[in-house]
């Protein structure tokens, strides 16, 4: 409980992640909001990544190549649409990242997309040693603003069980 300033107790409400309790197998969490991806975006990633690739860089390069333009940093596609379940899913209750299993890009995503995220939990269990914890395995979906599949990821993460965080 927190005071309104006046004495008066008031209940708080913490914005978290889930605890392993509350994923639901199956359910389709929407990240909110979307985020447009600009060129000065792509550029300061791909560079900030040592990624030299041409494909991200160099516009008269790329023009002569298959899509005719610049390509989004794959990366940077995949870091936002993991990034975009972070306040939904695992602020604050994460333990680690574990891994990441098959991650594809059916179709570039280009300077002023609009990227649009989501997950479905594909299982969970209680980890056999790490009391308190569990591992839930989320499938990432990326799409553009034409809801064109841009970016999936499968991804295994730790979290705590509610009682074991405290």
């Amino acid at each position: 409980m927190a005071d309104d300033g006046e004495g008066e107790p008031r209940r708080v409400v913490e914005q978290r992640g889930l605890y392993f309790e509350e994923f639901e197998l199956d359910v389709v969490y929407r990240h909110s909001p979307g985020r447009t991806v600009t060129e000065a975006d792509n550029v300061f990633f791909t560079t900030l990544t040592m990624n030299t690739q041409a494909l991200h860089l160099d516009a008269a390069w790329a023009a002569t190549q298959p899509f005719g333009e610049r390509l989004v940093n794959s990366m940077l596609t995949l870091a936002t649409i993991v990034g975009a379940s972070v306040t939904q899913l695992t602020q604050g209750t994460i333990v680690a990242n574990l891994g990441f299993g098959e991650v594809t890009f059916p179709h570039p995503l280009l300077h002023g997309d609009t990227l649009y995220s989501e997950t479905v939990v594909q299982a969970k269990r209680l980890s056999a040693s790490r009391p308190g914890q569990g591992i839930v395995t989320l499938a990432h979906t990326g799409r553009n603003q034409h809801g064109v599949i841009v970016a999936t990821a499968l991804r295994s993460v730790l979290v705590w069980c509610r009682e074991a965080s405290r």
